[in-house]
C-alpha cells in the first residue's frame, strides 16, 4: 500500500530522530535532546493532520502504542510527570510528543516549548541520560512483543 505523504513535510521525508521501531503505519522515534533525556515521538507514517482524519479503529490502536511508550517511558526514567502533546501547528502531520517531566526541568510546570525558569545541574542531566539506553531496550522488547508480525 502506498503511504500518503505531502511535499516539503518533514515527518513525510524524515524520521526526524532515532527510529526504535517501525510497522506500516507509525514508528517509534527517540528524540536526542540534551536536555530532556527520553523524549519520545509517535509519528504516523502517512501523512493526516488531525486525529479525528483517522477511522475509529486507527485512532484506536495508535492511542495504544502512545500509552505503551508512556508506561516505557515511566518505567525507565522515573519522571514526576510525563506530558502527552499532540500540536502539528509548526507540522501538521500527526504524530505524538511522549515527554518526561521533572519538576526541577528548565521549564516545569510550563510546556517544554515555554522560556526557561532554570538551569538544570549537569548532574542532574547525566543521571538522566543514563536510563536512556534503558529506555531504548525497554521500548524494543515491548514493543517488538506487542506488534511483530502485524503490518
Amino acid at each position: 500500500m502506498k503511504r500518503k505523504t505531502m511535499e516539503n513535510c518533514i515527518l513525510c521525508e524524515t524520521d526526524g530522530a532515532e527510529v526504535i521501531y517501525r510497522t506500516g503505519k507509525w514508528r517509534v522515534l527517540l528524540v536526542d535532546d540534551d536536555s530532556l533525556p527520553g523524549f519520545c515521538r509517535v509519528v504516523l507514517n502517512d501523512h493526516v493532520a488531525e486525529m479525528t482524519d483517522l477511522p475509529t479503529a486507527e485512532r484506536t490502536a495508535l492511542m495504544e502504542v502512545v500509552w505503551l511508550v508512556e508506561q516505557a517511558v515511566r518505567d525507565a526514567m522515573q519522571p514526576d510527570k510525563v506530558n502527552l502533546a499532540t500540536l502539528g501547528n509548526m507540522v501538521p502531520h500527526l504524530h505524538w510528543h511522549i515527554i518526561p517531566r521533572y519538576k526541577d526541568d528548565a521549564t516545569f510546570p510550563d510546556a517544554i516549548w515555554a522560556a526557561p525558569r532554570r538551569t538544570i545541574a549537569a548532574e542532574t542531566l547525566a543521571s538522566r541520560k543514563q536510563h536512556v539506553p534503558f529506555l531504548r531496550n525497554l521500548l524494543k522488547e515491548r514493543l517488538t512483543e506487542r506488534y511483530a508480525g502485524n503490518p
